[in-house]
């Protein structure tokens, strides 16, 4: 028998959080590019029965991605995605966050919004990175939210010696997320289905750990110490969101960045986390 298929995007914390709350009963097509961790999250998901398909893939190149679409619909309608893959500013250099983070999420919502089935929710995870850089004029958010995906890379200021370093990259990124998000969400909408994005702060996953033993470690333990929660948030409290952006409760939200970071960014235009404080 055919199950509604879902697409799960990256091995780690959040996306599986987010999968084992949401894809019991159907079919999860997990993909990632490292095999080891792949197996690993697949197999630990089956031991706790659910029904994942293990899919080795590169969210940086289309034809891997298409690839992944066509076996998830051997299966059946695609009716979800959740995309949490990505590197962050410590993992990567600035070309390949770029390709990843940025052109790789692109192509996804694109790739996906053409055959998720009517009644179908998307989550994408972006960050909150995204909301303290600069703000982009009106031209440059535009063209980050309708430049055709294969021509993203060329735009001028995506260009590697516009960018600043691996953190200005990762913004970018980020904030091209949630414009592709505001886009995508139209053509979605066109099929009878909704995407979103969750924007998380702190999140101690593997990823955050990294961040915590890089350059700028002391920076981001900083930040979740003086936001108001004070404390870095968990996998977990990402999957209470994303359950509520693809379940029917959450039929009439699409097109939207959920922020949860624990208040870091009000702290950090209004609070002990400003620059100038």
């Amino acid at each position: 028998m055919k199950k509604e298929a879902m697409v799960v995007t990256g091995a780690g914390q959040i996306s599986t959080a987010i999968a084992r709350r949401v894809g019991f009963g159907k079919k999860i097509i997990l993909g990632d590019k490292n095999p080891q961790n792949l197996r690993t999250a697949a197999a630990v998901m089956n031991n706790a029965g659910y029904d994942v398909v293990p899919f080795e893939m590169d969210l940086s190149d289309r034809a891997s991605i298409k690839a992944m679409i066509a076996k998830a619909r051997e299966y059946g309608e695609i009716k979800y995605l959740v995309n949490g893959a990505g590197v962050s500013p410590s993992q990567a250099p600035i070309e390949v966050i770029l390709k990843v983070d940025l052109y790789g999420t692109a192509v996804l919502l694109e790739e996906i919004g053409k055959v998720i089935a009517e009644g179908g929710a998307g989550v994408t995870i972006s960050s909150q990175s995204g909301w303290r850089m600069p703000q982009l004029t009106p031209r440059q958010d535009r063209l980050l939210a309708t430049t055709p995906a294969e021509e993203l890379l060329d735009l001028e200021f995506l260009r590697p010696e516009n960018i600043t370093d691996t953190l200005h990259a990762y913004q970018m990124a980020k904030r091209c997320n949630e414009k592709r998000v505001m886009y995508e969400c139209v053509r979605w909408g066109e099929r009878g289905a909704r995407l979103n994005a969750i924007a998380p702060g702190i999140i101690v996953t593997p990823l955050a750990v990294d961040e915590f033993n890089g350059p700028r470690g002391e920076f981001y333990k900083n930040m979740f110490a003086k936001c108001p929660a004070g404390r870095p948030g968990t996998a977990d409290e990402i999957a209470s969101i994303a359950e509520l952006l693809i379940s029917d409760a959450g039929a009439f939200i699409t097109g939207s960045t959920f922020l949860a970071d624990g208040g870091a960014t009000a702290s950090y235009f209004y609070g002990p986390l400003r620059p100038d404080s």
